[in-house]
């Protein structure tokens, strides 16, 4: 278990999501490790209630008492100065369960999910511990997340039929970026809702959140087809790019590829002086048919490097994680060369003792 050493309220903020409400900033620390997290007063008494409950006796210390604030926060300094109370009684609070002689409310698997001790040693990055008003917000904000993208979505199918096709492909990519920072968000939320169940949440209410948690599970599949079949990529082969292709004639055939009938032989230009070979793909097409068939092309490698970008990220999250766990394992393993060294004086001094008593 991750012993804690400290525990600060440095500071708090007021959010307006879904409505507006002040939270705490806890900074914790502990015997090798420190990280954050962010409590609102209503979670603090949501803990003093289950502490209670759960270990038949009430806290050391009490909460201090709710004020009412004003709408515009940080406009009177009355208010000011009861939120400066207020979190410097808070601090007090957690200090108290911590200091205090009987563990058993520092021990408590809700105290623990409060300040987001890890409860195992997989826990190799900064816990993401939810309780059960800020679970909800955080799945209230995936939502918001996942309308911004369907309204990426529609946006670029917008300008797709106006054919600007640049500023389709820009909010495509655009979508599939927020869509790949929003899935392991979702992967977050079901672990926390795990946490929640082994918390003692009733059974109707976690079958309820599993419910929202695979609704959004869904739209993100949803979407993520939507993104990787664009529009303009599911077309017929006659209508690329959202151009209409249509054959060109014989007369610029001949310009363009050098035939018998024309002066000087011409040429397409695709980056080189040497003249391209005609595709069963290029050869029915006119110029504006090639260039959309081009930004086609162009659109599609967009898309792979997109998808090799995000797969690079988790890799680097992963290595990042790993080195996390392995400096973790080497303080460890130094705290333990150090106490293996003590032990090996305080019996080698014993052994001396002993000769000379012998």
């Amino acid at each position: 278990m991750t012993a804690i050493q400290a525990v600060h309220i440095r500071s708090y903020e007021e959010r307006l999501d879904p409505k507006a409400h002040i939270v705490y900033r806890i900074e914790v620390q502990a015997n090798v490790r420190a990280w954050q997290i962010w409590r609102r007063y209503s979670e603090f008494a949501d803990l003093h209630a289950d502490l209670a409950r759960d270990t038949g006796a009430p806290p050391p210390a009490e909460l201090p008492p709710k004020h009412a604030f004003s709408v515009s926060l940080f406009r009177s300094k009355k208010d000011q100065a009861m939120l400066e109370e207020r979190k410097a009684g808070l601090e007090q609070y957690l200090r108290a369960i911590i200091s205090a002689r009987d563990d058993r409310w520092r021990d408590s698997l809700v105290f623990k999910q409060f300040l987001g001790v890890p409860v195992s040693r997989a826990a190799n990055h900064a816990p993401t511990t939810f309780s059960a008003s800020s679970w909800i917000d955080a799945h209230t904000e995936l939502e918001n997340d996942l309308r911004d993208v369907r309204a990426d979505v529609n946006k670029r199918d917008a300008l797709t039929d106006r054919g600007d096709v640049p500023a389709a492909h820009k909010a495509n990519v655009g979508a599939k970026t927020k869509l790949a920072k929003i899935i392991p968000r979702i992967g977050t939320l079901a672990r926390g809702l795990q946490e929640l169940g082994m918390g003692g949440m009733s059974e109707g209410e976690l079958q309820r959140r599993t419910d929202m948690v695979g609704r959004l599970q869904d739209e993100c599949e949803k979407l993520g087809k939507m993104l990787t079949v664009a529009r303009w990529s599911s077309t017929s082969p006659q209508t690329r790019g959202g151009y209409a292709a249509q054959p060109a004639p014989d007369s610029d055939r001949e310009a363009l590829l050098g035939g018998a009938g024309s002066a000087k032989p011409f040429a397409r230009v695709f980056g080189q002086k040497a003249k391209p070979q005609e595709t069963e793909e290029t050869r029915p097409l006119d110029n504006v048919g090639v260039f959309g068939l081009q930004q086609v092309q162009m659109q599609r490698q967009d898309d792979q490097l997109s998808q090799l970008t995000t797969i690079l990220a988790r890799q680097r999250q992963m290595g990042e994680a790993i080195g996390s766990e392995i400096a973790y394992q080497n303080t460890l393993l130094d705290e333990l060369t150090e106490d293996v060294d003590k032990v090996g004086g305080k019996l080698t001094k014993a052994g001396r003792q002993m000769a000379r008593l012998g």
